[in-house]
């Protein structure tokens, strides 16, 4: 329940429906800012801890996760030209040609699964 000393003191009895939400986020981005700061120092006093014992905050808590910068493997082919031995399809993404006229051609994709 809201205490009423507060309703006086800052007037929000007096304040329209607008108003009241334009304070809400106003409250709601101060009290992300503060989380944030509160984050922030404590990570230094971490930071700062671990380096009065002779380690470096990593040794304690690891390092950041790093991004690969390896390109994401491809999915293997589940299926397979049955004229073209080269030319494959995973299954996932935009058909291939050859696989759309084989299947018009009243065939079943199940013939051509690479097991």
């Amino acid at each position: 329940m809201v205490n009423k000393d507060y309703e006086k003191e800052y007037g929000l009895n007096d304040l329209d429906k607008e108003e009241l939400q334009k304070l809400r986020k106003a409250v709601d981005k101060a009290l992300n800012s503060l989380e944030k700061r509160r984050e922030k120092d404590a990570r230094e006093a971490a930071k700062q801890a671990a380096l009065e014992f002779g380690f470096t905050p990593e040794q304690l808590f690891g390092g950041a996760a790093k991004k690969s910068t390896a390109p994401k493997s491809k999915a293997p082919p589940k299926y397979v030209n049955p004229e073209d031995p080269n030319a494959t399809w995973t299954g996932k993404g935009r058909k291939p040609e050859w696989i759309k006229e084989y299947v018009e051609s009243g065939k079943d994709l199940k013939d051509i699964e690479i097991k």
